[in-house]
């Protein structure tokens, strides 16, 4: 990973919000420096230039290489130092076999440091790939939090129109998030404005949104519109919160939007992103994902490691003759088993993903089981891609 034959001392880094333990050793495993740090630049470089100064090349090595360890890393690549990181499990197994069971961040950062002295082969190397996968994860975080909040105002949006006109609800609900009912939704909050403003004005107003759909869609809203004569109390109080959601729903949108050409972007400069991208059924959202919660895949030995990493491996349970048979977990990661699920259930378009999900279908399986039976098969052949770098390619008939 390192040229360890050039290396004067190893810098072990504790990591922390606010500061950082730091414990550098030499190469005959003595303590040189053994202090708290401050999480600022003039302080870590000022470190950084005097273990330089005084013991020649430095490898600093972080056990969060992301988030609060990326202005060390970023400060000791500009003094000139070496970096990588140890992962969080691999640190707690060796640490493990240091004396005593005290868990302090002084003694973390010596673990640290010392395994990257005496055991350089459980280090991995920080390279542009993981700064992409660091970035990603950031955004793609930012990301779920706006589907979060997107999702919580639709479902706003929706409750308040079933309150004041069910008939509305049934023909705007479903499309709440389309550009041309939420254009429509901000320029008028209550039947009655939607009534007012007449079938033309409304098809001019949503052409450009929806130029398919706009005279069908009209004609829907003023059919729904028919089905009630009464004024449900709260509907003057809707008028002024439905224009509101409406605009707030579509800036979320927008920035969803803003986020998802970044996304392309970092992926576009990973080295994984054609051979994920290959695979139908994977986006770039769910490339994404993927990237940050497995890498490449080498952490897992098998594909069935990684199943069971994503909750995706079926848990068998038997107790005596009562209980009997395998269920879905509820463990693992559950944002890379919505990933894959979601990933497997847009690759039904595919003949080969629908023939398998119609056979367990026919075997009794209902659709949710069916589908979270169809991911666990695609990361078979996921795992096989990641591990020998090869693109996706269907099956033949006689394998099919």
């Amino acid at each position: 990973m390192t040229d360890e034959s050039g290396i004067g001392v190893y810098l072990g880094l504790d990591v922390g919000k606010g500061e950082h333990h730091a414990v550098a050793v030499n190469r005959a495993g003595k303590k040189v420096f053994d202090k708290p740090l401050p999480n600022s630049e003039p302080r870590l470089r000022e470190l950084f230039d005097k273990l330089r100064a005084k013991h020649g090349t430095v490898l600093m090595v972080v056990d969060q290489p992301a988030s609060i360890g990326a202005l060390p890393l970023a400060v000791a690549r500009g003094a000139g130092c070496q970096v990588a990181y140890l992962p969080g499990l691999t640190m707690r197994r060796i640490a493990d076999l240091y004396p005593g069971e005290a868990k302090t961040d002084a003694r973390d950062a010596f673990v640290i440091a010392d395994a990257a002295r005496a055991m350089p082969h459980t280090l991995r190397a920080i390279d542009p790939a993981d700064e992409t996968v660091a970035e990603l994860a950031m955004i793609a975080g930012f990301d779920d939090d706006l589907a979060g909040e997107s999702t919580r105002i639709a479902n706003r949006l929706r409750g308040l129109l079933t309150q004041i006109h069910p008939s509305l609800e049934r023909v705007l609900g479903p499309r709440i998030q389309h550009p041309a009912v939420l254009r429509l939704l901000e320029q008028f909050g209550s039947p009655a404005q939607i009534r007012k403003a007449g079938r033309r004005r409304l098809v001019t107003l949503i052409r450009p949104k929806a130029p398919r759909m706009a005279e069908r869609l009209v004609e829907d809203i003023f059919t729904a519109l028919d089905e009630q004569t009464v004024v449900v109390p709260g509907t003057d109080a809707a008028a002024l919160i439905v224009p509101s959601l409406a605009s707030s729903l579509t800036s979320v949108l927008d920035q969803r939007k803003l986020l998802a050409a970044r996304i392309e972007e970092l992926l576009e400069a990973h080295p994984l992103s054609p051979v994920l991208i290959s695979m139908p059924g994977i986006g770039v959202r769910i490339a994404a994902r993927i990237l940050i919660d497995i890498g490449d895949g080498s952490s897992f030995a098998t594909a069935g490691h990684l199943a069971a990493y994503a909750g995706l491996a079926p848990v068998t349970r038997s107790s005596g003759s009562s209980i009997r048979g395998e269920h879905p977990s509820r463990r693992g990661n559950k944002q890379l088993k919505r990933a894959f699920y979601l990933a497997a259930f847009a690759s039904l378009s595919q003949p080969e993903s629908r023939a398998y999900y119609d056979r367990k279908r026919r075997e009794g399986k209902h659709h949710v089981a069916a589908l979270i039976a169809l991911a666990r098969r695609r990361i078979d052949v996921l795992f096989a891609m990641l591990r020998d770098g090869t693109f996706y390619q269907s099956p033949t008939p006689a394998t099919a």
